[in-house]
């Protein structure tokens, strides 16, 4: 069991919506400013490789609760809600004596089935909830409340930690914040709205004409140029703009509005910080901010996320708790959103439930030690040739010089594929040649063994995390073999 810290911390999680990493100064953004977030990382931890195991809203937040991958606890796809009965960390704390609320976007299910369990406290955005005016879900019914969301969600949240802190002083309390923002169709406020304009720097790969890669690539629905809406950009283009140029106008239209929603997610960090300084509570709080997934800020002509490349998966993770954790570090780590939920609870010196996966990682942060030496994780992302952006299912493994990804999807009926015209086919990058992921070298003799030990080690972590889909290799009756004996693996 995890030995209890004198004083158990209070946990605060603030948990944006497609947020990505290359937007926050501490990562080294080239295109905005986020000085509230770079302030709890100049006091705790920036968490460098920090990653998404299916790189999706509703599938992460419940990979986060729950310290499980998808195929554990059910959610694969936007339209899998979570059983609320799965215990997840929140319950365990409350379990333990903590206080524990929610306040703002939920999308784990909608109606009485799913509401929120494990929490005192709970005040939740319908499905995706609205960018003003929002209708919150509470215990006792609907409740509208007037302003902009994410200063409303914040409000909520600093008058919780008020009532806490003035009913039952030194009680710990875990309190989650989930905004909305910055998800689609990324509606600014009046404080920030004109904060950017042009030009904001194009991505390198913006002009990506995936010339190595396979059908998902070129058949997905985010392109920039093609398919954001008049809704996303909210005004219409110039006339005569020729492809290129129409595509670079979208862009700016695109960002100027994310990165502006940005900028008040950011002031309103500012808000929660300054009011734990003022409440002396600060050094006793596990202060943590992340993104449910990274997100494509033109990378690759591209907006949204879903694929396994690491724009789309890598997850910003800033976490800060002075009492126990040094200051001003940066950690290569390479740790994933299913890791969370054992991290909160070993802080609190809480045991995790039984069937949570992953692997806590507070006490290599405390300790200062060094990262794993030959890391890896498992990807997956289950909902295939969806209606709206036509991403193709697929599986891989990711380490920290490679990338191995299979489109899987053969039209066998298969759990999130449905028939189509597309054959299995690989992928592989050498990230350390590679890093933007441009040159698929999965058919190159010269990586020839590379691929085949990645395909080995693939069906370690399969095994190891228990999802065991379709093997490629096809058998005797002409179908896709599956793998029959678990292999033992940590990480």
């Amino acid at each position: 069991m995890p030995s209890a810290p004198e004083r158990r911390p209070n946990i605060l999680m603030v948990l944006t919506d497609d947020h990505a990493a290359h937007a926050i100064g501490a990562y080294g953004s080239v295109v905005n400013t986020t000085p509230h977030l770079d302030e709890i990382a100049s006091r705790g931890w920036v968490m460098e490789d920090c990653f998404c195991t299916n790189s999706i809203c509703t599938p992460s937040r419940a990979s986060i609760l729950t310290g499980t991958h998808s195929h554990m606890n059910g959610v694969t796809t936007l339209s899998t809600p979570m059983d609320p009965s799965l215990p997840t960390f929140v319950s365990r704390l409350q379990e333990e004596g903590y206080r524990t609320g929610i306040v703002g976007k939920w999308h784990l299910g909608e109606g009485p089935d799913h509401e929120p369990r494990g929490f005192d406290r709970w005040e939740i955005l319908h499905d995706q909830g609205e960018y003003f005016d929002p209708v919150f879900r509470t215990a006792s019914g609907d409740v509208q409340r007037e302003g902009y969301t994410t200063d409303l969600i914040t409000d909520i949240a600093l008058d919780w930690i008020q009532d806490w802190e003035s009913d039952a002083a030194g009680e710990p309390w875990c309190l989650l914040v989930h905004h909305k923002a910055p998800h689609r169709p990324w509606h600014p406020d009046d404080a920030h709205r004109g904060l950017y304009a042009d030009p904001i720097p194009l991505p390198g790969t913006f002009y990506d004409d995936y010339a190595t890669r396979g059908a998902a690539a070129h058949r997905a629905a985010m392109r920039i140029a093609d398919h954001l809406t008049l809704e996303d950009v909210k005004q219409y283009p110039p006339e005569g703009l020729s492809y290129e140029e129409l595509a670079v106008w979208k862009y700016q239209r695109y960002m100027q509005d994310y990165l502006e929603c940005v900028a008040s997610i950011d002031d309103n960090v500012g808000r929660l910080t300054k009011a734990l300084d003022q409440k002396g509570l600060f050094d006793d709080t596990l202060y943590t901010y992340a993104s449910d997934q990274g997100f494509f800020l033109g990378d690759h002509g591209w907006f949204d996320k879903r694929f396994m490349y690491d724009e789309s998966i890598r997850m910003p993770l800033i976490l800060s708790y002075p009492a126990q954790l040094p200051q001003g570090r940066r950690s290569q780590r390479m740790v994933t959103n299913v890791d969370l939920a054992r991290t909160f609870l070993d802080a609190a010196g809480v045991e995790p439930d039984p069937g949570m996966q992953g692997e806590s990682f507070f006490a290599p942060l405390r300790d200062d030690l060094p990262p794993q030496e030959d890391p890896a994780f498992y990807y997956r992302y289950w909902e295939n040739d969806d209606g709206i952006h036509g991403a193709l299912a697929h599986y891989g493994i990711r380490t920290y010089r490679y990338k191995l990804i299979r489109f899987y999807n053969d039209g066998l009926g298969l759990p999130g594929t449905r028939p189509h015209l597309f054959p299995p086919y690989w992928e592989l990058y050498d990230l350390e040649k590679d890093p933007e992921e441009l040159d698929n070298v999965a058919d190159d003799p010269a990586f020839a063994q590379v691929r085949a030990e990645l395909e080995e080690r693939l069906r370690v972590e399969q095994a190891a995390v228990g999802d065991q889909p379709y093997h490629p290799e096809v058998g005797a009756d002409g179908r896709p073999a599956r793998l029959t004996s678990p292999i033992h693996h940590r990480r």
